[in-house]
């Protein structure tokens, strides 16, 4: 690597984290869960380990550099730091889409949440690729990965994907509408690409007309206006592999 200290601590940011190429994963069960893809991804081989003294014998594979608390609460994005953190590389996820893979595609998702909880269902269920429009919340931000719960290093990702690329790529889009077919509908398992939009604008309607999207609803009592967007898009991820 080797990222010293002071520019590690860099990678709160986005700015630098694109710079240096570089996101920090915190805590045991994420480094845990990095070492698994290591073991499948060779890029991920060349990540690092600060630990403060209660994590010095801890067993990895990866380089570890021992720091103070201080150092460590310098580094970390907790009220709490945990001890261990890792510098990882940036995942190249723009390579070809893989034999039955489903895309979804999430346009301008803002909440670190949330795309940290959609990332944990597609790599529960596996066989998805994640596709963010220009202006979503960066992937690597310190609060999706935790969020994610190790699951942003199963998950090909692909950033900053124009929503009007969609209908150049895939030939055939699903979305959500009030409007919509049934989500049980047969027909919902059919489509190339499953687009959700933003929290609190959806997809502009122009754009979805321009790429002829068919609409889908999950049914509800009507009591509330909508749901949660991890909460639609996890409850269409279930259906498509129901």
């Amino acid at each position: 690597m080797s990222l010293k200290l002071d520019e590690a601590k860099k990678l709160h940011h986005k700015k630098y984290r694109t710079e240096f190429g570089y996101f920090l994963v915190e805590g045991e069960h994420l480094i845990l869960e990095l070492e698994k893809a290591a073991a499948i991804n060779p890029a991920l081989n060349h990540c690092e380990l600060f630990v403060t003294e209660q994590f010095k014998d801890f067993p990895s594979q990866f380089k570890k550099h021992l720091v103070s608390e201080k150092h460590m609460a310098q580094l970390s994005d907790t009220k709490t730091p945990q001890g261990i953190i890792a510098v990882a590389p940036l995942l190249n996820n723009t390579g070809t889409q893989t034999a039955n893979e489903k895309i979804i595609y999430l346009y301008e998702v803002q909440d670190p949440g949330n795309l940290g909880t959609i990332l944990r269902s597609l790599a529960w269920f596996g066989n998805f690729r994640c596709l963010l429009s220009p202006g979503s919340v960066d992937p690597y931000n310190p609060k999706v990965v935790r969020s994610s719960m190790g699951a942003i290093f199963h998950v090909p990702i692909e950033l900053d994907v124009p929503v009007e690329s969609l209908a150049e790529r895939f030939t055939s889009i699903a979305t959500l509408d009030m409007n919509g077919k049934a989500l049980s509908d047969k027909s919902f398992k059919n489509f190339d690409c499953y687009l959700f939009g933003n929290e609190a604008r959806g997809v502009p309607r122009e754009a979805l007309q321009a790429m002829n999207a068919q609409a889908f609803t999950i049914a509800g009592c009507g009591a509330i206006e909508s749901l949660n967007l991890a909460s639609a898009v996890n409850m269409c991820v279930y259906e498509l592999k129901r």
